[in-house]
């Protein structure tokens, strides 16, 4: 029996008429299928399941009431969405139907159909009632001996035996084809042979190869007294080089050459040893046209060797001096000589057929391999496999990058290509923006739901695509602003929709402004906000007033949205306006997917890997134990597994059929440290890989000749074996293959010995270590290493700063070449060598009122400097002197008063000609250098005063000699921390201080000396007025005690004018500008450098 799933209908009179209640002689319900009055495209739809041969339909009215339908059409289907109409012999159309509440009505096809999908529509019905219907299939199951071909789709037939030879071969079949090309067979043996028939251009063309050699020859006598020779051949290869003949004149004194050089065809004439010329012949030609004497094509006891590659090709229709060389007498030893050569048949193996470059790489090849070009696909590898792009924003944030237009591949190595998206990098998350063609306000008048307004959204990238990439997101949002005037979303009668939108599949959706999916309501309504209580949104209150339905879609499986329509605005007065915003979603659900195994015989299985021809596995895992398997799927005799077989060795195994193949990288430090190790492996057609780490990577190639496919029938096991040994004991996250990640935490919560996530803090997706801390694993915890940090503190967020005074400075003097050579200090030579390269990241805060100042400068042993001053008027301004030739590069990104007495953070990033400035988070600047030198071998960096530097330009030297006064936090240069190295290396000899330095916190400064700038101009207010208050109070009681009455009143009266110019006289005070003001910012920076400093001598 059918399931309910397979009755559906284009619409139903009530939950008691539905298409469940269609089948024939069935009772309950309402007895039968009836569509709404008002459908207009009426039809009732079974789903068979499968492919069925029907012969016969039946129909019945509805039970116990007048509706029946008196005709129908027929229509089916493989598919569901493309439809055929069935047809009788007479081509008649329409079949009868019932004529009374209680009759069968059967009909024979006329011819049986093959079929999946069935659908009745009603042409005519009851005249007294309605419509009403149930229905009945006839047929059987239909088996087929045709198969489907899709174009990537493949059939494998393989032999018993090991190696099977044949000395007769028949193929036959029948096809159809919309496509004028397509291989229909193709087999391969073991030495190069092959039989190839495929469709090309609309012709049928037979390829069949029976093998080659790379040393064979043909030799072929000529009259020694003719004086000229005239050779006519035809060639055919696919290699750029190789000898075609070779000919000795003139008793052996002269010698020409016809050699394949580049794909063209040379002449060389050798005269003597010492004297040659050549003649080169146009582009590649199928004939050649060469008179000469001949010499064997090979060795010859004369010496006659081959200059270049042998040929390796075919040839046909030689003709000698007029004459047709017959091949026949050859063969059969009656003319010349020969070695390995095949007669009557042109054994060039066809390399690109088919075409295993993937990703639309273009294919060449030689003689024993094929090429891939994947030049402009966004792919690399022997095959094109792999994607040069991250997979997600989320990706490109771990990569350190800012906010901006990326090319992500969400699916990898997967079939759908990259697309360009916007990745807003924020502090907290990671939003992944995709835009469509209209994220303006449309106004909508005059649609009604007979004629809706219609809009298409299309977006920057495939619906494929956006599948993919909202899959993969943890959360996805879309904004849909709807604003109404007489517009209803429903209709308050009967709850039908008038407007509602298209979700990515194409379903309707009626729930707008983040409400529940499925239910008809709006936000106001789940905020029980609604301006009207009868109503479940405002615009269906139908006011006259602009009313609001805005909000935020949040079902992901939902979006995005694809299409809207607006169906009430053909009233007076009526008017709609919306506006649907671009897609935004953030994280990715797959970068930290981990499980964790503590049961040795524990593992998950997932179906069976999908890697015939090419398979990428990459993974992340950490452990204590010394070995395990990572990943193992078998087959009869093929196999694939990737293991940590040692404690510092990792192994890549498979077997297509040639053999056991094995790929090992051995580490130099253990890998089961229990800290996050990467592994990536992959095999194609051409060769195998193994990449580990950071480590060189491993690879093999395989071989030219032999199996290629990969035949595995087995599930495929994570984390264990199929007989239960050597499981791995540990975490794996971020398991890939083949570009889609499997989902390791949903499978873990029903697999006994395995659990979802992994212990351990680092393993978190959120960052515990910031500022480029780096996250270590302990038994009871992690710790933060900041040692690359410019911050300090349990999580690298410390600020790590020093107050300076007059002539303070800091001084990190940088090891030279030589000393770093012999110094074995890997944080000394890290910092060197990031020191030598034409790039410089710098990032400090700074907080003075001093002009003009020295924030920081590097010089070289090369008389080449960097420096980032401050003016006379306060602007930031960077100096570059990388040639003594040529004048100094001087940016200033803004010509505002930094030295204000406020906190400000400076970035700038050079990679080459090229630097990029950010200040706060206001300025994001991009400058170009005159020249892309690099700043060779650095002698020293300088924070603060800089006294009798040579090859300084004279503003800097200012700057320099009135060093800094104020505070410095957080400088990082490149991988140094010059400020961490002067309050943590004591007494080394890299870094010299000069004056007194305090430890401080710039931040804190600058927040107390914003607060007593304000708190000191409301306390001098307050003074003043209470100042004048007092005064009156005094000069009141003496007034009482001296004086009558009316002489007391009189002096009141003469008091509070006394009083109240002085309340003037105080106000216009107030308004006068004070000299003073001007140093006090300074003063109370000072202040408040004394009040929190922490002095410290070095």
């Amino acid at each position: 029996a059918l399931p309910p799933s397979s009755f559906q209908g284009s619409s139903s009179s009530s939950d008691s008429q539905s298409p469940y209640f269609a089948k024939l002689n069935r009772k309950d319900g309402g007895g039968g299928w009836a569509p709404e009055r008002k459908d207009r495209l009426r039809w009732l739809q079974v789903d068979l399941r499968e492919r069925v041969e029907v012969t016969a339909v039946a129909t019945q009215s509805r039970f116990g009431s007048p509706d029946w339908v008196t005709s129908y059409m027929l229509l089916y289907s493989d598919t569901g969405r493309a439809w055929k109409q069935f047809r009788q012999e007479d081509n008649i159309g329409t079949f009868s139907g019932n004529t009374n509440s209680d009759g069968i009505v059967h009909h024979k096809l006329s011819h049986s159909i093959r079929t999946r999908f069935l659908r009745f529509l009603p042409v005519d019905w009851s005249p007294g009632g309605w419509m009403g219907l149930r229905v009945e299939v006839y047929g059987c199951a239909y088996k087929s001996d045709v198969a489907d071909f899709n174009g990537r789709s493949s059939l494998l037939y393989r032999f018993n035996q090991k190696s099977t030879s044949t000395v007769k071969d028949v193929i036959s079949l029948r096809f159809k084809s919309q496509r004028g090309d397509g291989v229909l067979v193709h087999g391969e043996g073991q030495r190069g042979d092959y039989i190839t028939l495929e469709l090309h251009k609309g012709r049928l063309a037979l390829h069949i190869n029976l093998g080659d050699s790379s040393s064979s020859f043909l030799s072929l006598p000529l009259d020694a007294a003719t004086e000229t020779l005239s050779v006519t051949f035809q060639f055919r290869t696919w290699n750029q080089e190789g000898m075609l003949l070779s000919a000795w004149l003139r008793r052996d004194s002269e010698r020409l050459l016809l050699l394949l050089v580049h794909g063209q065809l040379r002449l060389t004439h050798h005269r003597s040893a010492l004297q040659s010329s050549d003649i080169v012949i146009g582009e590649t030609s199928t004939c050649v046209r060469v008179s000469f004497w001949s010499c064997p094509s090979v060795l010859t006891n004369q010496g006659c060797r081959n200059p270049t590659l042998a040929y390796q090709g075919c040839m046909r229709s030689v003709i000698i001096n007029n004459q047709p060389i017959n091949l026949y007498l050859v063969q059969q030893g009656l003319l010349g000589n020969y070695s390995k050569l095949q007669f009557d048949i042109c054994g060039i193996r066809d390399r690109c057929l088919p075409n295993y470059c993937e990703h639309d790489g273009e294919c060449s090849q030689s003689w024993n391999t094929f090429f891939c070009d994947c030049s402009g696909t966004g792919y690399t590898g022997a095959t094109c496999h792999n994607s040069i792009f991250e997979p997600s924003c989320e990706a490109h944030r771990l990569t350190g990058s800012a906010s901006g237009f990326f090319s992500i591949d969400p699916d990898g190595s997967g079939p759908l290509k990259s697309t360009v998206i916007y990745c807003n990098i924020t502090d907290d998350k990671v939003w992944t923006v995709v835009n469509h063609n209209s994220t303006e306000m449309v106004r909508v008048q005059g649609s009604s739901l007979q004629k809706p307004h219609v809009m298409k959204f299309n977006y920057s990238t495939s619906l494929e695509q956006l599948r993919t990439l909202v899959g993969r997101s943890e959360q996805c949002q879309q904004e849909v602003v709807y604003l109404c005037r007489k517009s209803r979303l429903f209709n308050t009668w009967d709850g039908t929709p008038l407007s509602w939108w298209l979700d990515r599949a194409g379903e309707r959706r009626t729930y707008w402004g983040g409400f529940l999916p499925g239910v008809q309501q709006c936000a106001c309504s789940l905020d029980e906000n609604c301006i009207d209580m009868n109503h479940f949104c405002n615009c269906d209150a139908d006011r006259s007033s602009w009313e609001n339905d805005t909000g935020v879609l949040s079902y992901k499986e939902h979006l995005p949205v694809t299409e809207i329509l607006v169906g009430d605005t053909n009233r007076s007065g009526s008017e709609a306006i919306y506006r649907v915003g671009s897609l935004h979603c953030y994280g990715d659900r797959f970068l930290w997917n981990a499980a964790s195994f503590y049961q040795e015989s524990s593992y998950l299985h997932f179906p069976m890997l999908q890697a015939e021809l090419s398979v990428d596995i990459s993974l992340y895992f950490k452990t204590t134990a010394p070995s395990g398997v990572f990943l193992e799927n078998l087959g009869t005799k093929d196999f694939i597994r990737v293991e940590l077989s040692a404690p510092s060795i990792m192994t890549f195994m498979f077997d297509v059929g040639n053999g056991p193949v094995v790929l090992t990288v051995k580490s130099h430090v253990p890998l089961n440290d229990k800290q996050w190790h990467y592994v990536r492996a992959e095999r194609n057609v051409k060769e195998a890989s193994l990449q580990v780490d950071q480590l060189p990577l491993r690879f093999l190639e395989a071989p030219s000749e032999g199996h290629t496919h990969l035949q595995l029938n087995s599930q495929l096991f994570i984390g264990g074996t199929a007989s239960r040994q050597r499981g791995f004991l540990g975490c794996i996250r971020s398991l890939s293959i083949n570009g889609m990640t499997l989902d390791l935490e949903e499978r873990a919560k029903m697999t006994p010995g395995v659990s979802s996530g992994c212990p351990g803090h680092c393993s978190s997706q959120n960052s515990l270590c910031h500022n480029r801390g780096k996250c270590i694993e302990k038994s009871s915890g992690y710790v933060c290493d900041c040692t690359h940090s410019a911050y300090g503190g349990p999580n690298c967020k410390k600020e790590v700063s020093l107050s300076f005074e007059s002539g303070s400075s800091v001084t990190y003097t940088f090891q030279e070449p030589f000393s770093v050579m012999r110094n074995h200090s890997r944080q000394s030579s890290a910092i060197f060598a990031q020191s030598s390269n034409s790039r410089e990241s710098i990032a400090f805060s700074f907080l003075t009122t001093q002009t003009p100042a020295m924030l920081l400068t590097v010089n070289t042993y090369h008389q080449q400097y960097m420096a980032i001053i401050l003016a006379h008027n306060g602007s930031l301004q960077i100096w570059y002197r990388l040639s003594r030739e040529k004048e100094p590069d001087i940016f200033t990104p803004t010509s505002l008063n930094l030295a204000n007495g406020e906190l400000h953070r400076v970035q700038i990033h050079r990679e080459g000609r090229d630097m990029y400035v950010q200040i706060d988070k206001d300025i994001n600047l991009k400058y170009s250098l005159s020249t892309d030198k690099e700043l060779i071998t650095i002698r020293s960096l300088t924070l603060g005063k800089v006294t009798g530097r040579a090859g300084v330009d004279e503003e800097v030297l200012q700057a320099g000699s009135r060093g800094f006064i104020g505070c410095l936090s957080s400088v990082q240069f490149n991988h140094l921390a010059p400020i961490k190295a002067a309050i943590l290396n004591r007494g080394s000899s890299l870094v010299n201080v000069l004056g007194n330095l305090v430890e401080s916190n710039c931040g804190e400064l600058a927040d107390k000396s914003s607060s007593r700038s304000f708190r000191g101009k409301k306390l001098t207010n307050a003074a003043q007025s209470d100042s004048a208050v007092i005064g009156g109070l005094i000069a009141a009681v003496v007034l009482i005690t001296l004086c009558a009455v009316a002489v007391m009143t009189r002096f009141l009266y003469r008091h509070r004018n006394e009083r109240t110019r002085q309340m003037a006289s105080v106000k216009e005070k107030d308004h006068q500008p004070r000299p003073e003001l001007r140093y006090r910012a300074e003063l109370d920076l000072h202040s408040a450098m004394r009040d929190s400093r922490k002095e410290y001598f070095i």
